[in-house]
């Protein structure tokens, strides 16, 4: 009995220490509900996982008022590292943006995870939709676009130079680009229409996919600027130049800086040919950011015709990932995506200043397309796609540094001799 007694009396306890532990945990989740939360600062960030500290090398280091070489100004270079490491801000520009929510594509950086049944349903209808009839129907209008333009172009191009031939051209490569478009199941939004190209000049944009060139004909017609190609490629390249003064270059003449300058200036200098169409990044970028400019495009005179061009990645992302996917996997994961929906910006014209260079001028016209399309502005040079970092971006920093060191050692003489003084 006693033995049944000290039980009861320990269950009794045990509830009761429970209760009581309830009930007080209660009444701090209640207490803190009511209290004001602190608000994390909001900050901008470019769809990165850490916040950078954008403070230049001299700014930083000056704070440590050293005149000399201390170990602590190693820790700059170290956080810069661990930035570079836990994500790089230029490599993660040539993979699909990373999307939000799940656009039921296949098209994303992360494998197939199972959710739900039901959300794997949708997905297979999507599927079926996408490959047994958007895609068939993608694929007769393209190839009827294609064709029209290689007939359209070769018979405009047996007609003798003349008003006439240049009209009937521009039909031609505008009917066939809207099909084209129809293709891809397009729906694209035009702003600032009276900012377009005008003959005579230069339209500049962000690169992002080869339809880039579509998207900007479907509403005029451009003068495109490219290596020669093989293939089919090479077939629309012989017919279009027949009929559209394009410039297509040999890939020797393409490494002879000066000869395309020269065939690009004679070019600009007949006011009645149509303007030349340039993506000075030189390579796609995934529609997050603009890269450095290549300063060629700005080193020929004339007008210059920003234009801002963003895709929205919710129906289909339009980036080319050239190292991943050859021409043809890229075009069949165009036509199975839901839509291909972009706003294209015609931007005013700018035109080069006389106290700055072609450089400054670039980068002044990137500025401008990067804050219309809400992009990130990154002056790295979009050939490290392929190539790695050279060894002069590590010189100039080098340099940096030591002349900092040599300036502050300076100062740091300078006011020693003044306090012995």
């Amino acid at each position: 009995g006693l033995s049944l007694n000290l039980i009861e009396t320990y269950s009794n306890c045990k509830c009761w220490f429970w209760f009581l532990v309830k009930s007080w945990a209660t009444i701090r989740l209640q207490t803190g509900a009511k209290k004001p939360q602190p608000q994390m600062p909001r900050t901008p960030t470019a769809n990165g996982i850490i916040e950078r500290d954008e403070t230049t090398m001299e700014k930083e280091i000056a704070l440590l008022h050293r005149a000399d070489f201390e170990f602590s100004h190693i820790f700059y270079f170290c956080r810069k590292g661990f930035e570079a490491i836990v994500e790089d801000e230029v490599t993660q520009r040539f993979s699909s943006e990373e999307l939000l929510s799940w656009n039921l594509l296949t098209r994303t950086n992360v494998n197939f995870h199972y959710i739900s049944l039901r959300l794997t349903v949708v997905w297979v209808i999507g599927v079926i939709v996408r490959y047994c009839f958007l895609l068939p129907l993608r694929f007769t209008l393209a190839a009827i676009g294609i064709t029209s333009m290689i007939v359209g172009t070769t018979a405009v191009g047996q007609l003798p130079n003349s008003s006439v031939k240049n009209y009937l051209s521009e039909v031609v490569h505008l009917t066939c680009s809207r099909i084209l478009v129809r293709a891809l199941s397009g729906t694209i939004h035009y702003h600032n229409k009276e900012n377009r190209p005008r003959k005579g000049g230069i339209c500049v944009a962000n690169h992002t996919s080869p339809i880039d060139a579509i998207i900007l004909t479907n509403d005029g017609c451009y003068a495109m600027v490219g290596q020669v190609h093989g293939g089919l490629m090479g077939i629309i390249q012989r017919a279009t130049v027949k009929a559209c003064p394009h410039v297509w270059f040999e890939r020797s003449e393409m490494k002879d800086r000066h000869l395309v300058t020269k065939r690009l200036r004679e070019h600009v200098a007949d006011k009645s040919k149509l303007p030349i169409l340039i993506f000075p990044e030189g390579t796609c970028i995934n529609n997050t950011s603009v890269m450095m400019f290549k300063k060629g495009s700005f080193e020929i005179g004339g007008t210059i015709y920003p234009v801002a061009i963003k895709y929205d990645p919710q129906f289909g992302d339009a980036f080319w990932n050239s190292s991943k996917y050859n021409i043809v996997s890229y075009l069949l994961r165009i036509m199975t995506s839901w839509a291909i929906v972009c706003n294209v910006w015609y931007l005013p014209p700018m035109v080069r200043k006389e106290d700055e260079d072609a450089v400054q001028f670039a980068n002044r016209v990137r500025s401008a397309i990067a804050r219309q399309g809400g992009l990130t502005e990154l002056p790295w040079d979009g050939g490290l796609k392929r190539a790695k970092v050279k060894d002069t971006f590590k010189e100039e920093q080098q340099k940096n540094y030591s002349k900092m060191l040599v300036r502050n050692g300076s100062i740091g003489s300078l006011s020693a001799e003044t306090e012995s003084d």
